[in-house]
């Protein structure tokens, strides 16, 4: 199945109504895959509103620092297992090559196993890092005798990776 990208513009303001940038986003027209067909498995990883509760709680007994933060392009690293096509996206298309298609390597935007390909990555990466543990929706990582790192939301790798592998200590 050859899936459609279409595009998706949004402009970005300020509080007095002045334009701050103009985004462009490709998506892909995912709606059309069919499970067992097109992909495998579909799901995302959210983290419970108890398991943030007895999170907070855990680092707040033990003085510790919570930093937060948002991955805006998380669902652009995951590897996809299935073979995707999709067709040329409207103001891309080659004049001389007009029934060709892509294949995605990368996840994308719509596409119904894109939050299952970013998260296998994610876990493929941290596992890396040294030992490492669940617990409810958290993730605890040993990093290699220097303590550990409490991680309670998906995307755990990009953050680690921000801060160097810092490991937050009782203050």
């Amino acid at each position: 199945m050859i899936i459609a990208l279409k595009w998706i513009y949004k402009v970005k303001l300020d509080e007095y109504g002045d334009v701050l940038k103009n985004k462009a986003r490709l998506v892909a027209k995912g709606y059309r895959q069919e499970e067992g067909i097109n992909f495998e498995e579909s799901f995302a990883s959210v983290a419970r509103i108890k398991a943030i509760r007895i999170f907070i709680t855990n680092i707040a007994s033990k003085n510790m620092t919570i930093y937060q933060m948002d991955v805006k392009t998380a669902f652009l690293n995951g590897d996809l297992k299935e073979e995707v096509y999709v067709s040329q996206p409207e103001g891309f298309v080659d004049p001389d090559h007009l029934t060709h298609v892509y294949r995605l390597k990368k996840a994308l935007y719509g596409l119904k196993q894109t939050p299952r390909a970013c998260e296998m990555s994610s876990k493929f990466q941290m596992s890396m890092m040294g030992q490492m543990s669940f617990f409810l929706d958290a993730c605890v990582i040993a990093l290699d005798g220097q303590g550990l790192c409490f991680l309670a939301i998906y995307g755990a790798v990009w953050i680690l990776a921000y801060f160097q592998y810092a490991v937050w200590k009782s203050s």
